[in-house]
């Protein structure tokens, strides 16, 4: 599901590339959040129970 994952402390941005293609910010993440999300031992569920729907999100598009 998650193909990468990047995360910049300094503004609390996390961000998912997905299998599908599609690469998706998220807002004001606390590093606790990303560091549960490497740890999990399935990120992808991860995800979908604790970030998905719980901060402000905006996909990104090529340009």
């Amino acid at each position: 599901m998650l193909r990468s994952v990047g995360y910049d402390a300094a503004t609390a941005l996390l961000e998912i590339e997905f299998t599908s293609g599609d690469v998706y910010r998220y807002f004001a993440v606390p590093p606790s959040v990303h560091r549960a999300l490497m740890d999990a031992d399935s990120p992808g569920a991860y995800f979908n129970r604790h970030i998905s729907d719980r901060y402000p999100t905006r996909q990104q598009y090529d340009r």
